[in-house]
């Protein structure tokens, strides 16, 4: 059974290579989803997968790549609908 990630990460995670380290460690994993950074300086991320693999990704968040600094990560579990094909990196979103 496949469940669904939510997850806002905040701290220096723009600018460090923060979006590519997750699309690696999601493509080892075998989740479906994408990350992209927010207008507001945080990273944000929706997984899918088995809920063993969306725990190590969420311990992978906490970490980040070696020049990330995590302050916190704030996550909601749903149940995947299973929409997406693979894990991309989207475009920044920007508010309107």
């Amino acid at each position: 059974m496949h469940t669904r990630l939510q997850a806002r990460i905040d701290g220096r995670v723009q600018g460090v290579g923060f979006r590519y380290f997750v699309l690696e460690c999601a493509i080892q994993l075998d989740l479906s989803g994408w990350v992209r950074n927010m207008q507001d300086g945080t990273v944000e991320v929706t997984a899918e997968g088995s809920r063993a693999a969306l725990d190590r990704l969420l311990d992978l968040l906490h970490q980040g790549p070696r020049s990330a600094y995590v302050t916190e990560v704030k996550t909601t579990w749903e149940p995947a609908t299973g929409e997406f094909q693979s894990f991309e990196v989207w475009p920044t979103a920007w508010s309107k």
